[in-house]
Order: structure tokens, then C-alpha cells, then sequence
């Protein structure tokens, strides 16, 4: 085995040379002089000398699968799982065997009654701690800085004072984005009030996120960079770490946050929103408070404890115990002669001598009732709601009466309880003490758990599954951001490292690190449960996109002035000039709700230089598209070696090109993370670049088409017949009247595989429940899409890339077929360009219909994290099937599996064996009552875009698919990586005169394993919390995957470890200077810094260390 294994890795040596070698060859690709360009053909010397090229490089790429296949044999392992213990509540199990019948629970509306003996607590007597919290949304009915000036502000002021006037006080508080710009504004005497208030323990710092993130449509970049940005500010300005988690408010709980909590060293967590079914399941099993474990985790070493509140809200009615009518009486804020009275007609009254022992015992019978949910005798209580405790006299009601309460309680023995204000993490602990164990360990007797709490059911049939798609431009805006903070983030450390290495730093603009501050913030800010999920205010997400939008125009000018740094070939000659960048940006966006508009190079008779950025851990084989105002353009490699490229039309319609504007495809070969120079000429040497050629269908429409003489534009005023377009891998073929998408053929299969597209409308209830932005009450099952004329369609083919366009009345979509060896070559990119903003009560979706035999079983991610395996439940409305779907989702039989991977978070189902579907928008007319007070009317121009992907099972068993567990293979992690992570271009912007000689950049000195993704590194803040220390945060993933897919054609030598990997000669020309694996938001050091930079990592785990680079 050993000298199996010893052939095996030299064999890839090997191959690792020839393919290098080749693909050198490739990028000196010498076209055939001798052969004019005519018309739509393409000049065979040309295409064949490419396409030998091409099949060359795929003969190599066989083989490399081979070498592969050896190496990652004990890799395979992991996604067959079960070597630990089954959990005892597996979610999707609970979800099969609950009736959801909705009955009438009396006072507890969706629950039981509950009873008790008098006697039980006499041998352990009742420990109640009553939590004082109030929920503070950074943005929702108003702006982020509206409510900070109207109530966060006076909340924390009032806090301060009154907390100090009595020390059996408490109080939690979790956004530290509303936290921060407070501690700004307040004396340093304030400040030192606070920090005594947490030294003490009267105040609790909860989750210490940056916001309370929504859990359904955000992505796990930015949920842990909201962790650390809150983790690390809280470190350095209080000193504290928080020991537990708070969610009240979110939608709907992923499993991916008591992973990342766990990761954080947080021992406990609170979630609250959860279908009322299967909190009243887990009220009459007592099984409210769980470990929740991974699925994937043998050893427990995943497990969090995890209290779920049990009633309908968390708001004071909804919390003492299970009648509001009684728990309302005790919110003094709502005593007579305030703002907000009791829903039930009962009011609060102060508590007097006089009245103490009636009103104290109806409230001990309350939470004597609540504590018979629960495992132990010690009982939380929270007592707060939105925006709460802004005013001194609220503190004084809430504050005085609920003492008096506790004194009177505490001082009878004979009602054996024992009651006081507590933190969140008071009561933890005290739960922890009575069942005799150190936090974070088991409690004996309490159930493990896995898998999530999606999707949510606040009443009656309203699942809230419509926020998984409500206001879609936002959600891809922010992918957007994500994608450019990362590569940012990435590019600024490097090029601060070897300027700093160079003595270089003094003109390097360190400034640049408040920029990314900022931008940390502002994507932070949107993963607020009201921001990502489109529902708040439509003035407040014209807020939030400003800040989206000012965020990633800075973001650009980071990465140009990093890349200006790291490609110049003397470094002397660097010299940052703000006014006048050295590279342009790739596009620009004239306001906050446009698309963006892409840049033209102009070209002239100096060549213009271009820099490309890959911003992935991994070297790519990529087309990179470049507009250019001139159709005589000829593209080469920094050395002057010519690369295949494609010309076509750039479009502003249907039926008109845009006069003078061109794009020229290039075929490249990208450094991973690195920078890649390429040249621009202006040619009339006519075969330069291989044309593309165009065939427009007008289906009868009586249209002008507006061509250039340069591109060949064939027009058939007819409808086409069905066609095909084709590369390596696969065969595609569309539908002519249509022109979308019906079936799939994989190379060297004899059957097709039905793979058809339609578009689909959802519309809203006639009752008085209607879909808004929060809810989806569709009034039945999908109709056809209507548009009232027949699509113009157009198909461009070319040596590069092939694809097909519809030009529908609401919606124009785009499939294409890449020409190319690699991962782009193996799956459809799909885009559809929806504008529904005449639509009345409407949804449109995207549905793909195949004859793969899934039954009712479909997968999607978690946050682009993990997948969580679905069922379709008949038992269940139309819209309770609908689960978020940040990244994938996919369905698959022994055969086959159908991928579609997506770059923003969409809504998406399968609501029939065979069929995968997505909503691309959604336009609602009313309110959906749940306090937002608006509709969903602020649609705009929405770009959603797709790979799809289609694999061939090879080792599919019955047994494997029964278990709730699945993984992506390779190939689909690196689809959705390429699809999330476009390669950015970038034209050096001076014209008139030649640029100073600039370099490619190489940054890694060795490839990545393939299964290792580099989340993040982020330079962490010095003092001056404007500018860098010399320490940065390096993230990584091991990404989990299934083996029993084919691996083909991965790209170039995808290779696993095993996990092991060698940190310290990872960065070429950079030394390590420090590693010290730590926490994941940095809080906690695991173990000593050890001089041996090589790690290991477990599949699907994230691990942070704290390095230093130079």
C-alpha cells in the first residue's frame, strides 16, 4: 500500500508537469494565418488547432481522474457517515410523524393545559430568573440610525443609570452594531459604567454578534464575519466574551448556528421561532431543551445545549407561562394610562402591600405551569419585547413591581420557590449546577438533536416561506458585496504583507483597512433578520441598499490599489495617487437599485493592459468576457503569446445590438487567488479573434433588428424548430417555439435526460389572509406563464461558448454552454433577468421538470454551509414545502443527481417527483400582518443567476440516501465556488502612454487541496482601530463531499489530503511568521502556538488561527 501510494503521488508529479506544460501550450495557441474570416464560419485550421489543444488537455485530465481516485480513496469515508450514535430527535423524522392538526388548546392556544400537585417542588424548590432584554432591529419600520436616535440611545442611557441603583438588577443585550455606535457617542466615565455593569454580572452581552442575523438566507461568510466584527469589538472596548446565545426573532433556526456559536465557545443558546406544532411536540415530550448536534458529527463534539422558548412570542404575554391574558397583567408597562393596553382587557395593576399575595401567587401558578415543559426546576423568564425599557419610568414599573413580587415570594418557604432578575447565562448556569455538570457538557437524561427548524409556522397554515425570496435584488446585491469583501480582504493582506516585507508599507495606504471596516459593518448590518430577508420598510431598504452600494464602490478601489501593488514589476515605483486610480473597475452602478453597467476598454494603437483577479483558492480555467469598442481587438498574454478568444454583439435588446461596443470572450488560465496580466490590441489582421455567429427567431413579430456588420446576424422571422448546441461534456437541447430548455445529455450516455424548463405564476388568496412579504398564501397550485406575445429567441454560437436567449414580456433568460475543458465546461449557466413591476399579486417562478425518480426527496443548504435533506409533505399546504436555498438545491435517484446551484438566496421546492423549482420574485399588493405595514411593491430589475448540473451516481445505495445526510460532490462545491466568485477585470487606466512593466501574481506556492476553502483572510486592527496590525485572521473549511458522483474533469490536478496541510510554505515569498490556531472569532487560543505550521482539519470543519505574514 505504502509504495502504492508513493507511485501514486510521484504519478501525479508528473502529470502535474505535463499538464502545466500543456497548458502553456494552450496559451500559445497559433492561429492559421492563411485563412481569411468569412461570415458566420468559423475558419476549421482555426477551430481544429484549438480543438486539438482542447482534447489533449482532456486525455490529461482522464488520467488525472485516475490518480485522483487513488488519492482520495480514505477522504471517501466520511460522507457514508454513521459511525456515531443516531441522535434521539432527527428533525426530519419529527416532521413525518406530527399530525399537524392544529387543535384548540384552550388558554394556550396552540398547546395543552397543563397541571400540577401543589407538592411537587417541596423536596427542590422553583428557581425562577426573570430576564429583562429588549429586541432592538437594526432597521425595520425605521432606518438603523432613526432608531438609534429615537429609542436605542435613551434604552442604553436609561440602562446605565438605573441598573446602578439597585445590584439585583439584570439585563442582556445583543446588537453590537446599535452597542458600538452608542459607546462612541458616550464619556469615558459612562463607559467605565458599563464595564463595571459586565464585570459584576449584572449586564449580559448575548450572542455579541454584529446584528441578530436572519438564518435562512444568509451566507456563512457573512454570518462569521458579523460573529467576529461583534466578538472582536467587544474584546477590545469591554473585554468580555459572550458565554451564550440569543435568537428570539429570526424566521426560522438553522443548524449552521449552534455550529458556528459552538466554534465560538459559546456553551448555551436561545432560539424561539419555531412552528408551533413542534414546539407544543416538544412541550408535551419535554423536550425543550436539547444538545443540538451536526449530522455529520460522530463524537459529539459538535453539541451546544439549546433552550427553545415554548409559547407563541417573546413578548411579556407570551412568556410567564402559557395564558396571556394572565402573563399581560404582569408587563407594567402597559399599567392604565400608558401607550399600550392589554389585548385580553385586563390591565396590569401596581403591586401594593395590599395586593402582593394574590397577584404573586396568580403569577407563581403561571410559572409553575411553564417549568412542567421543561426537564429541570429551574425556569427562564424573559421579560421584554421590540425597542423596550427607552424611558426611566418603564425601568421604574417594571423594575419595582416585579421586586416587590420576589420579595414577597422569597420570603414564604412554604411556596418553595426562589425568585430574582437573572441573565441569560445566570440561568444556564444554575440549570447546569442542578444537574451536577460543568457548562457545555450534556445534562444527564436531556435528548440530542439534529437538523433545523425551517420552515416556520407562526398560526393557523401561514408558513413564513415568501421572505425567502421577498425583494431578490437586495439578496443578490449582497452576494455581490460578500463576494468583493473577501477578495478584498484576501488581496489587501497579501499585498500589506509583502509591502511591509519590503520596507514598502510607508507608501502603501494603509487606509484602505478603514474601508474594509466599513464594509465589514454594512454587510454585517444586512444580515439583520429584516434587512436580507426584504422585510422591512421600503425607505429603510433604500438604506440599507446605499449602504450596500457605497460599501462595494469602496471595496473596488481596495482591490485596484492591492492589485496595483502586486503586479508592478519594480515595487520602487509604486506610488498611490487617490485621484487617479492605476486600474479601472470592471463595472459601476449610477444608484443603489441598478444593475450594474460593465466598462468598455477603448482601444488604440497602444496595447491596453488588462489585470484579471481570481478570487479563488483554486487556478481556473475561465472565459473572460471584456467589452471593447472596436470588433478588431486581438488578445494576448503577457509574454505576447496569443490567447483563443471570441467576438460577439454586445446587446441592448431583444433585436438591437449596441452600436460601437463589442466583447471580446478570452480563454484564460487563472492563478489561484492571484492576478493574471493580459494584453488588448487593435488588429485588422482579420482572423485575430474567432467570431461568433447569431441566428435571431421572431416567432412572426414584426420587429426592427438594429446589426453591426461586424458580428453576422442571421434573422428568420419564423419560429425555429428544436435545436441543440453542444460541447465536450455535454449536449443541450431547447425547445424552438420556447427557446428554453427541455433535456441534457452527458458525453458518451446513450439516453438524454429530460431536463424542461417553464415559467410558472403563483397568485395570492381572495380571503382575507393574502402573501406578503413575510408569508406565501398561494391561492392553489402554479398556472403557466402567459406572456402575451411569443418569445423572440436568439442563439450565438461560437468556439468558446454557445448559448440560447428568450426575450419573455417579464422575464429574459439566458443558457450557455461554456466550450471549455474543466468545470466550466460541465454544467449550464442559466441567468434569468426578471421584471414583474406590472404585476398584480404575483409570483414568477422558475420549474424544471426531469424523469430522475426523486419521490419526495430534495436537498438544500444551510447558509451555503451544509445540506439539509428535505421531504414533500402532502399532509402539508402548498407553501409549508418551500425551504430557503442560499446556494443549492438539488434531487436524484440511483442514476442521477440534478444540481442547481445559485448566486443569491431564492425560495425553492419540489412539489413533484422529478421537479425543482425556484421563485424569482414575488410583487404584493398588502400587508401580510406581521407589523411590517406594507406590501412588497418596490420590485426592480432582478438578474438571477444558475449553474445547473448534471451528474452520474456511481455507488448510489438504498440505504445511503435513507440517512438524513448528504453532500455535494467536489465537482458542485467548485460549480458553486466558480458561480459566487466571478473572476474580477480590470483595465489599466492610462491610454495615452505605456504602463511601467507589470507582472502576473502568484500568490500560493502550492495548490490547495480541493476540499479547502480559504473563508477568509482579514487583517485584524491595531490600537487605532482605522489601521492594521500585523496579525490577520486566516479561516478555512474543510468542505464535506460525496464521492459516489464522478469526479471527471475536475480541472487541474484536484487532489484531497486528507485533511493535512503545510501553512508554512503556502504563501510564496511570505513567511509565517506565527500560527496559533484559535477560536473561530478569535476570542479563545486552542491550545500553545507550536513552531510546526502544518494542520489538520476534519471534514466540514472551520478553523481559525491568528498568523502573522511577512
Amino acid at each position: 500500500m505504502k509504495l502504492k501510494k508513493q507511485v501514486t503521488v510521484c504519478g501525479a508529479a508528473i502529470f502535474c508537469v505535463a499538464v502545466f506544460s500543456l497548458y502553456l501550450m494552450l496559451d500559445r495557441v497559433q492561429h492559421d494565418p492563411t485563412r481569411h474570416q468569412s461570415g458566420g464560419n468559423f475558419p476549421r485550421s482555426q477551430i481544429s488547432v484549438l480543438q486539438n489543444r482542447i482534447e489533449q488537455l482532456e486525455q490529461l485530465l482522464e488520467e488525472n481522474h485516475e490518480i485522483i481516485s487513488h488519492i482520495k480513496d480514505s477522504d471517501c469515508q466520511f460522507a457514508l457517515g454513521g459511525k456515531g450514535q443516531s441522535p434521539d430527535l432527527q428533525m426530519l423524522a419529527v416532521y413525518s410523524l406530527l399530525p399537524f392538526d392544529n387543535q384548540d388548546g384552550g388558554v394556550w392556544k396552540q398547546g395543552f393545559d397543563i397541571t400540577y400537585e401543589p407538592n411537587e417542588w417541596d423536596a427542590e424548590p422553583l428557581q425562577v430568573f426573570v430576564v429583562p432584554h429588549s429586541h432592538n432591529d437594526p432597521g425595520w419600520i425605521k432606518t438603523f440610525d432613526k432608531y438609534y436616535y429615537d429609542q436605542t440611545q435613551h434604552i442604553l442611557n436609561s440602562m446605565v443609570l438605573k441598573m446602578q441603583e439597585d445590584p439585583r438588577r439584570r439585563f442582556i443585550w445583543s446588537e453590537i452594531s446599535f452597542f458600538s455606535k452608542w459607546w462612541d457617542n458616550i464619556s469615558a466615565q459612562k463607559r467605565a459604567a458599563v464595564r463595571r455593569l459586565v464585570g459584576n454580572g449584572q449586564l449580559e452581552m448575548v450572542t455579541g454578534g454584529w446584528v441578530m442575523p436572519d438564518e435562512a438566507n444568509s451566507h456563512y461568510f457573512a454570518m462569521i464575519d458579523q460573529l467576529i466584527e461583534g466578538h472582536q469589538w467587544l474584546e477590545k472596548n469591554i473585554g468580555v466574551t459572550p458565554r451564550s446565545g440569543w435568537a428570539v426573532d429570526p424566521f426560522g433556526h438553522s443548524s449552521t448556528m449552534p455550529y458556528l456559536l459552538k466554534r465560538s465557545n459559546l456553551t448555551g443558546m436561545l432560539i424561539q421561532r419555531v412552528h408551533y406544532a413542534i414546539k407544543k411536540h416538544f412541550a408535551a415530550t419535554q423536550n425543550l431543551e436539547f444538545m443540538w448536534r451536526q449530522t455529520w458529527d460522530p463524537d459529539a463534539s459538535t453539541d451546544i445545549f439549546c433552550h427553545m422558548m415554548p409559547f407563541y412570542s417573546y413578548d411579556v404575554p407570551h412568556t410567564c407561562g402559557p395564558d396571556p391574558k394572565i402573563c399581560c397583567q404582569f408587563d407594567f408597562k402597559r399599567l392604565p394610562g400608558g401607550r399600550i393596553n392589554c389585548p385580553w382587557k385586563v390591565p396590569p395593576r401596581a403591586i401594593t402591600d395590599a395586593n402582593v399575595a394574590e397577584r404573586a401567587q396568580l403569577l407563581l401558578d403561571q410559572y409553575r405551569k411553564k417549568s412542567k415543559l421543561y426537564r429541570s426546576k429551574v425556569l427562564l423568564v424573559p421579560l421584554g419585547d421590540d425597542f423596550r425599557y427607552d424611558k426611566p419610568q418603564e425601568w421604574d414599573a417594571q423594575f419595582l413591581n416585579y421586586q416587590r413580587i420576589f420579595d414577597f415570594l422569597n420570603s414564604r418557604p412554604n411556596l418553595h420557590v426562589q425568585a430574582q432578575f437573572g441573565t441569560l447565562s445566570d440561568y444556564f448556569d444554575a440549570l447546569y449546577k442542578k444537574m451536577g455538570i460543568v457548562p457545555g457538557m450534556k445534562p444527564p437524561g436531556f435528548p440530542v438533536l439534529s437538523g433545523d427548524f425551517f420552515s416556520y409556522a407562526d398560526r393557523e397554515d401561514h408558513y413564513w416561506t415568501g421572505y425567502y425570496t421577498s425583494r431578490p435584488f437586495y439578496k443578490s446585491l449582497d452576494r455581490v458585496l460578500e463576494a468583493h469583501l473577501r477578495g478584498a480582504e484576501i488581496l489587501y493582506s497579501l499585498a500589506l504583507a509583502h509591502a511591509r516585507r519590503a520596507g514598502a508599507d510607508g507608501r502603501y495606504p494603509l487606509s484602505d483597512y478603514s474601508l474594509l471596516s466599513n464594509a465589514r459593518h454594512n454587510l454585517g448590518l444586512f444580515q439583520h433578520h429584516d434587512a436580507i430577508t426584504g422585510t422591512a420598510k421600503e425607505a429603510v431598504a433604500v438604506d440599507y441598499g446605499v449602504r450596500l452600494l457605497h460599501s462595494l464602490t469602496n471595496l473596488k478601489r481596495v482591490i485596484i490599489n492591492a492589485a496595483h501593488y502586486l503586479v508592478l514589476g519594480d515595487k520602487d515605483a509604486y506610488r498611490h495617487d487617490p485621484a487617479a486610480p492605476f486600474l479601472s473597475t470592471d463595472d459601476t452602478r449610477p444608484s443603489q437599485d441598478s444593475l450594474p453597467e460593465r466598462t468598455v476598454v477603448k482601444l488604440d494603437t497602444l496595447p491596453r493592459f488588462l489585470v484579471v483577479f481570481n478570487p479563488l483558492e483554486q487556478e481556473r480555467l475561465s472565459i473572460v468576457p471584456v467589452l471593447v469598442d472596436s470588433p478588431h481587438v486581438r488578445v494576448l498574454s503577457e509574454e505576447g503569446q496569443p490567447l483563443p478568444s471570441q467576438l460577439s454583439a454586445h446587446w441592448g435588446s431583444a433585436t438591437d445590438v449596441v452600436p460601437d461596443v463589442y466583447q471580446v470572450s478570452v480563454l484564460a488560465r487563472l492563478p489561484a487567488l492571484g492576478l493574471r496580466v493580459l494584453q488588448l490590441h487593435k488588429s485588422f489582421n482579420g482572423h485575430a479573434t474567432l467570431k461568433s455567429s447569431v441566428r435571431l427567431y421572431l416567432h412572426g413579430r414584426d420587429l426592427p433588428v438594429r446589426k453591426q456588420e461586424a458580428v453576422p446576424v442571421h434573422v428568420f422571422p419564423a419560429t425555429a424548430d428544436d435545436f441543440c448546441l453542444e460541447n465536450q461534456h455535454l449536449q443541450a437541447c431547447f425547445s424552438g417555439h420556447s427557446g428554453l430548455l427541455q433535456s441534457i445529455r452527458r458525453a458518451g450516455e446513450e439516453r438524454e435526460q429530460r431536463v424542461s424548463s417553464e415559467f410558472l405564476v403563483y397568485g395570492t388568496r381572495t380571503s382575507k389572509d393574502k402573501s406578503g412579504a413575510y408569508l406565501f398564501l398561494p391561492d392553489g397550485e402554479a398556472k403557466p406563464y402567459a406572456p402575451k406575445d411569443p418569445p423572440v429567441v436568439r442563439v450565438t454560437e461560437g468556439p468558446l461558448f454557445s448559448e440560447v436567449t428568450s426575450y419573455y414580456q417579464h422575464v429574459q433568460t439566458m443558457v450557455r454552454l461554456y466550450n471549455v475543458p474543466g468545470v466550466e465546461g460541465l454544467s449550464l449557466d442559466v441567468s434569468c433577468l426578471v421584471d414583474i413591476r406590472d404585476h398584480i399579486n404575483k409570483e414568477l417562478a422558475l420549474r424544471f421538470s426531469t424523469d430522475i425518480e426523486s419521490d419526495d426527496a430534495f436537498f438544500t443548504d444551510l447558509n451555503g454551509f451544509q445540506i439539509q435533506p428535505r421531504r414533500y409533505q402532502r399532509k402539508l399546504p402548498l407553501q409549508a414545502n418551500f425551504y430557503p436555498m442560499p446556494a443549492m438545491a438539488y434531487i436524484q435517484d440511483m442514476q442521477s443527481r440534478l444540481t442547481l446551484h445559485t448566486a443569491q438566496a431564492l425560495g425553492v421546492s419540489s412539489l413533484g417527483s422529478g421537479q425543482l423549482e425556484v421563485i424569482l420574485d414575488r410583487r404584493l399588493m398588502q400587508d401580510d400582518n406581521r407589523g411590517l405595514g406594507q406590501g412588497l411593491k418596490d420590485n426592480k430589475r432582478t438578474c438571477n443567476r444558475f449553474r445547473l448540473l448534471l451528474e452520474r451516481r456511481a455507488t448510489a445505495n438504498k440505504v445511503q440516501d435513507g440517512r438524513p445526510i448528504s453532500f455535494p460532490s467536489l465537482l458542485s462545491h467548485i460549480t458553486s465556488m466558480h458561480l459566487n466568485a466571478e473572476a474580477l477585470v480590470m483595465a489599466v487606466a492610462q491610454e495615452k502612454m505605456a504602463p511601467p512593466a507589470l507582472r502576473s501574481f502568484m500568490p500560493l506556492s502550492t495548490t490547495l487541496p480541493c476540499d479547502f476553502h480559504i473563508l477568509n483572510l482579514r487583517m485584524l486592527q491595531a490600537e487605532d482601530d482605522s489601521l492594521p496590525s500585523a496579525e490577520a485572521a486566516l479561516i478555512l473549511h474543510r468542505k464535506g463531499f460525496d464521492c459516489s458522483l464522478e469526479a471527471k474533469n475536475l480541472g487541474f490536478n484536484c487532489t484531497t489530503s486528507q485533511g493535512k496541510l503545510a501553512l508554512g510554505s503556502l504563501f510564496q515569498g511570505l513567511e509565517l511568521g506565527s500560527l496559533q490556531p484559535t477560536s473561530l472569532t478569535l476570542m479563545y487560543p486552542l491550545g500553545t502556538a507550536s513552531n510546526s505550521t502544518n494542520i489538520r482539519l476534519d471534514p466540514m470543519e472551520i478553523a481559525t488561527f491568528r498568523i502573522r505574514l511577512g
